[in-house]
């Protein structure tokens, strides 16, 4: 099994750097932003820096930058197949041909309406 601890370290410094670039784009001080995200200042610090810190508070400063609707990028919500539509939908019932309309019965009659034909 290959160690991926390098480059996870890696990820982590490079979303640290994008949320400082966003933080200072916005013009927030680190306590200003950690104070609206409800995280300590300390966190914030390590979450720019790269440290590992609880998915709950990059959540948290996500939604105080305005950006967490990107996550739906990040993990996109599965497509449904033809075969999980056709199984959620249930089996139509399906009909014949509608029946003809009392005017069409008559008209087929030839105007009268239909008897057994006992009563000739």
């Amino acid at each position: 099994m290959r160690s991926t601890d390098g480059l996870d370290s890696a990820l982590l410094a490079r979303l640290g750097q994008r949320l400082a670039r966003e933080r200072v784009r916005q013009n927030l001080t680190q306590a200003t932003l950690a104070s609206e995200a409800g995280v300590s200042r300390a966190t914030l610090q390590r979450l720019e820096s790269g440290d590992s810190t609880q998915l709950v508070n990059l959540i948290r400063i996500l939604r105080a930058l305005g950006l967490l609707e990107n996550l739906d990028a990040l993990v996109p919500a599965p497509a449904t197949s033809p075969l999980e539509n056709a199984a959620r939908e249930g089996r139509r019932r399906q009909r014949a041909s509608p029946a003809p309309s009392d005017a069409a019965a008559d008209a087929t009659a030839g105007g009268k309406p239909w008897t057994w034909g006992e009563d000739r």
